[in-house]
Protein backbone atom coordinates (compact mmCIF):
# COMPACT_ATOMS: atom_id res chain seq x y z
CA UNK A 1 0.00 0.00 0.00
CA UNK A 2 1.14 3.89 -0.99
CA UNK A 3 1.61 6.24 0.92
CA UNK A 4 -1.56 8.24 -0.81
CA UNK A 5 -3.86 5.23 -0.10
CA UNK A 6 -2.67 4.41 3.47
CA UNK A 7 -3.66 8.09 4.39
CA UNK A 8 -7.06 7.63 2.51
CA UNK A 9 -7.72 4.29 4.47
CA UNK A 10 -6.34 5.83 7.79
CA UNK A 11 -8.82 8.44 6.92
CA UNK A 12 -11.64 6.71 6.79
CA UNK A 13 -10.75 4.59 9.67
CA UNK A 14 -11.00 8.15 11.42
CA UNK A 15 -14.08 9.66 10.27
CA UNK A 16 -15.93 5.63 10.86
CA UNK A 17 -14.25 6.09 14.46
CA UNK A 18 -15.49 9.84 15.06
CA UNK A 19 -19.19 8.87 13.70
CA UNK A 20 -19.16 6.01 16.13
CA UNK A 21 -18.89 8.67 19.07
CA UNK A 22 -21.92 10.72 17.28
CA UNK A 23 -19.32 13.25 15.59
CA UNK A 24 -20.85 14.40 12.04
CA UNK A 25 -18.60 14.81 9.53
CA UNK A 26 -18.73 17.91 7.79
CA UNK A 27 -16.00 18.38 5.68
CA UNK A 28 -13.19 16.57 4.77
CA UNK A 29 -9.77 18.15 3.40
CA UNK A 30 -10.99 21.53 3.71
CA UNK A 31 -8.55 24.09 2.47
CA UNK A 32 -7.88 27.27 2.78
CA UNK A 33 -5.17 28.58 0.90
CA UNK A 34 -2.36 26.25 1.18
CA UNK A 35 -3.72 25.32 4.54
CA UNK A 36 -5.75 21.93 5.00
CA UNK A 37 -7.76 20.44 7.83
CA UNK A 38 -8.49 16.36 7.61
CA UNK A 39 -11.61 16.41 8.95
CA UNK A 40 -14.07 18.92 10.33
CA UNK A 41 -16.98 17.51 12.87
CA UNK A 42 -19.50 18.61 14.85
CA UNK A 43 -20.83 17.26 18.00
CA UNK A 44 -24.28 17.33 19.75
CA UNK A 45 -24.84 20.44 17.18
CA UNK A 46 -22.60 22.26 20.06
CA UNK A 47 -19.23 21.86 19.52
CA UNK A 48 -17.08 22.06 16.36
CA UNK A 49 -13.95 20.18 16.16
CA UNK A 50 -11.15 20.35 13.62
CA UNK A 51 -9.22 17.00 13.26
CA UNK A 52 -5.84 16.68 12.57
CA UNK A 53 -5.44 12.98 11.22
CA UNK A 54 -1.99 10.90 11.52
CA UNK A 55 -1.18 7.65 9.98
CA UNK A 56 1.62 5.45 10.28
CA UNK A 57 2.18 1.78 9.94
CA UNK A 58 4.89 2.08 13.21
CA UNK A 59 6.03 4.28 15.49
CA UNK A 60 9.91 3.48 14.87
CA UNK A 61 10.08 7.25 14.36
CA UNK A 62 8.15 8.47 17.52
CA UNK A 63 4.36 8.69 18.30
CA UNK A 64 2.51 10.03 15.65
CA UNK A 65 1.07 12.75 17.82
CA UNK A 66 4.27 14.30 18.21
CA UNK A 67 4.27 15.12 14.03
CA UNK A 68 2.00 17.90 14.18
CA UNK A 69 4.28 21.30 14.52
CA UNK A 70 3.86 24.06 15.57
CA UNK A 71 3.54 25.25 11.93
CA UNK A 72 1.37 22.63 11.38
CA UNK A 73 -1.15 23.94 14.23
CA UNK A 74 -0.71 27.32 13.19
CA UNK A 75 -1.69 26.54 9.71
CA UNK A 76 -4.98 24.64 10.87
CA UNK A 77 -5.64 27.28 13.32
CA UNK A 78 -5.88 29.83 9.93
CA UNK A 79 -8.07 27.69 8.35
CA UNK A 80 -10.31 26.92 10.88
CA UNK A 81 -10.13 30.68 11.57
CA UNK A 82 -11.50 31.11 7.95
CA UNK A 83 -13.88 27.83 8.42
CA UNK A 84 -15.97 29.28 11.57
CA UNK A 85 -16.10 33.12 10.03
CA UNK A 86 -17.64 31.80 6.70
CA UNK A 87 -20.08 29.26 8.74
CA UNK A 88 -21.00 32.03 10.99
CA UNK A 89 -20.00 29.77 13.70
CA UNK A 90 -20.74 31.10 17.25
CA UNK A 91 -20.45 27.98 19.12
CA UNK A 92 -17.30 26.07 20.96
CA UNK A 93 -14.61 24.58 19.06
CA UNK A 94 -11.96 22.47 19.29
CA UNK A 95 -8.81 21.17 17.84
CA UNK A 96 -8.13 17.53 17.84
CA UNK A 97 -5.43 15.04 16.95
CA UNK A 98 -6.76 11.30 15.85
CA UNK A 99 -3.87 8.44 15.36
CA UNK A 100 -4.38 5.76 13.11
CA UNK A 101 -1.46 3.44 14.06
CA UNK A 102 -1.87 -0.36 12.59
CA UNK A 103 -5.69 0.19 11.74
CA UNK A 104 -6.46 1.33 15.73
CA UNK A 105 -7.30 5.13 15.95
CA UNK A 106 -6.74 7.19 19.01
CA UNK A 107 -8.26 10.51 19.63
CA UNK A 108 -6.51 13.11 21.46
CA UNK A 109 -9.16 15.59 22.29
CA UNK A 110 -8.21 19.41 22.97
CA UNK A 111 -4.76 18.72 21.31
CA UNK A 112 -3.80 22.40 20.94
Amino acid sequence: MNNQSRGKHGEELAVSFLQSCGFEIIEQNYRYRRNEIDLIGIFNNQLLVFFEVKNRSNNQFGEPESFVSDKQQSRIKEAAEEYIFAINWTKDIRFDILTVLNGHVTHFEDAF
